[in-house]
């Protein structure tokens, strides 16, 4: 693991920079102690980066959760203690799942769809980030979903955000991107060193030396305290460490504590799975994760979340790629993150909080473009429709609810092209001139598979031969034919009578009468 820590070690920088933020983020729009987003963090690293067999999957608190967690503490009437009950009721259930090699389950997703949510999530990033960058933080960093917590939506907020630019915000955003082309299309060519310096470090830097510019009043500009990092700020380590609060197990008598579990298990573990599916496909050296091992991982990080009063964790798709983008190789980068949290908020909060959001955005606008580059459009437009249409709607799908929404719609989609696929290619239907007695023939050869689904077309083939003429139904390539295609195949030789068409069955398994 430690092989390629020349690489793993400035990725995993950038993955806290990037983390960091989301981690406040997220429990603010859960409406939890900002804390519990930082023990997600740190226990996500460290904690599931051990466990799990993912070379570049990073975890931690998921934007998904947040709408639960918000909804879940509020039916609890606000008491935390009780929902971390929910939390390790939700941790030991995954680790149920990984036990039971539930993990299977990531395997059903289509390319097409997964292609689609890291476009879209590509996307999202992007237009989430652009009222940041101009200086207008209105919206909760970490929400992710169309509709905000503050009643306006995505789009909405970046009309706003033109209307309220805070010119030292823009500055800043102009400043960091600048920085960024500058690296990723020059420097990094120039010599390895600024390969192993990468471009958001310095990003960071030139952001807080900004930020302590316009507070000397050097530069005739500010921000405020919304548009900087807010990390809690412990007094001393005892204090750190007082922040941690600690479940109250008297709620496992409340139906609601198990219910909240169920619920925190089935999403986390969906949420997990699909960022594994799309994490590895981003992976240039195309690992694949063992899945059950990475649902007892989430379940170990859950559990142990839940004990110290930290929010749900999922691996998550928007720390994964920027591991990805800034050269991660292996999962010590996810680590390594881990302990940059808890180091950083024991010691460095103060210059922590000198770091403009709008400096974050940039990096975000970085990641989100690999993410969803042009010329994916164009790839997944020339693979054909059945690719297309479920990749165009998951990514539209998305932008306009959320991750898991999104992800239904283009499976929903998907599951009509395999649909229409099984139907087209349950049989085929070949036409002989006639046979000795000049009688026409039809040979009608069914596939391997023919479910139920297929009942339709084979009826519709069966219902083109013209009276007077004769039917061979050829099964010798089928392994498995429904029910209720052989009783439309039983129907079609009773009613063949009435038109005068003999009908010649070959290997045909009646389960009925065998």
């Amino acid at each position: 693991m430690f092989k390629d820590l020349n690489r793993d070690l400035p990725a995993s920088i950038v993955v806290f920079f990037v983390a960091l933020p989301l981690c406040l983020g997220i429990a603010l729009a859960s409406g939890a102690p900002l804390f519990s987003g930082i023990i997600a963090g740190i226990i996500g690293g460290i904690v599931v980066g051990i466990a799990s067999g993912s070379p570049l999957g990073v975890s931690g608190p998921a934007a998904g959760l947040a709408v639960i967690v918000f909804n879940a503490v509020e039916e609890l009437g606000g008491n935390w203690e009780f929902f971390l009950v929910s939390v390790v009721i939700g941790g030991i259930i995954q680790l149920i799942l990984g036990f039971a090699k539930a993990g299977f389950i990531a395997y059903f997703f289509p390319s097409s769809v997964i292609k689609g949510m890291l476009t879209g999530i590509g996307l999202l990033i992007i237009l989430k980030q652009i009222p940041h960058a101009l200086g207008w933080d209105k919206d909760v960093l970490g929400d992710f979903a169309f509709s905000q917590i503050d009643g306006e939506n995505t789009f909405t907020e970046i009309v706003k955000a033109f209307q309220n630019i805070t010119p030292g915000a823009l500055l800043i955003t102009a400043i960091s991107i600048a920085i960024l082309i500058l690296w990723e299309m020059v420097l990094t060519k120039k010599h390895k060193l600024f390969q192993l310096l990468q471009g958001p470090v310095v990003v960071v830097l030139v952001g807080i030396l900004m930020h302590y510019l316009y507070q000397s009043g050097i530069l005739n500009f500010s921000l405020n305290s919304t548009q900087v990092v807010n990390i809690p700020v412990p007094e001393s380590t005892v204090d750190f460490f007082g922040q941690f609060t600690f479940p109250d197990f008297s709620a496992l008598a409340m139906p609601e504590i198990w219910r909240i579990g169920v619920v925190i298990a089935v999403v986390a573990s969906l949420e997990t799975l699909l960022c594994v599916e799309a994490t590895d496909k981003l992976d240039p050296h195309k690992r694949v994760t063992p899945t059950n091992r990475e649902l007892k991982a989430q379940g170990l990080g859950n559990t142990l979340s839940g004990l110290v009063g930290g929010l749900p964790i999922t691996q998550v798709i928007v720390r994964s790629s920027a591991n990805i983008a800034f050269g991660g190789k292996t999962k010590m980068s996810a680590i390594i993150h881990g302990f940059f949290l808890l180091i950083s908020a024991i010691t460095i909060a103060n210059v922590l909080n000198m770091i403009p959001l709008a400096s974050l955005a940039a990096i975000l606008f970085l990641v989100g473009y690999k993410l969803a580059k042009p010329s994916l459009f164009k790839q997944m437009y020339s693979l054909g429709r059945e690719q297309f249409v479920p990749f165009f709607v998951t990514v539209v799908a998305i932008l306009l609810t959320d991750l898991l929404q999104g992800i239904a719609a283009g499976l929903i989609v998907g599951g009509f092209f395999s649909l229409y696929h099984s139907y087209r290619n349950s049989h085929h239907m070949k036409e002989e001139i006639s046979d000795e007695k000049g009688v026409k023939v039809y040979h009608l050869i069914l596939a391997e598979e023919v479910s139920f689904f297929n009942k339709a077309s084979v009826i519709k083939e069966l219902d083109r031969i013209p009276p007077g003429s004769k039917v061979v139904i050829d099964c010798t390539k089928s392994v498995a034919i429904s029910y209720d295609v052989i009783e439309a195949i039983k129907n079609f030789e009773v009613s063949a009578k009435m038109k005068d068409i003999t009908v010649e069955k070959i290997n045909f398994k009646d389960p009925v009468t065998n």
